[in-house]
């Protein structure tokens, strides 16, 4: 079980791996193992709560299809192993930051004090600039 909270949890069932090889340089091994990883999580066909489903849905992420499915390549070790964490802790990052919940925000409106700053700074300097000019007779 992949645990997301502490009452919701994923079945490891439900998360296809793939191993493929990595990008980039490497060694001797480079063309004969494949560390990389891909993850494939089903958002619909997943036993995730309603809201989670919806609130993923409506991530505007590249790694989630329209067919909402979250595709993660982990390639960042050496091991499929660690790649295999790493993938499963970016699937759960994924899932807690789609339901926090983010506060409002308020617009606001500056003081009348700061009103009245910035307009006395604005004659002064303007009529600094006034004072520059040629007199008019």
């Amino acid at each position: 079980m992949i645990q997301i909270s502490n009452t919701v949890a994923i079945a490891e069932s439900e998360v296809d791996f793939v191993p493929i090889r990595a990008q980039g340089s490497g060694g001797q091994k480079v063309n004969k193992t494949s560390s990389a990883i891909h993850l494939r999580f089903d958002i619909d066909a997943s036993s995730l709560p309603d809201h989670y489903k919806n609130a993923l849905r409506q991530l505007s992420d590249r790694r989630i299809s329209t067919e909402g499915i979250i595709v993660i390549k982990a390639q960042q070790y050496r091991t499929l192993e660690k790649n295999r964490e790493d993938a499963i802790a970016r699937l759960i990052e994924l899932c807690k930051g789609a339901v926090v919940v983010r506060k409002a925000r308020r617009p606001t409106r500056p003081s009348k004090g700061s009103v009245k700053r910035r307009v006395d700074t604005k004659t002064r300097r303007g009529k600094i600039k006034a004072d520059r000019r040629k007199p008019d007779f």
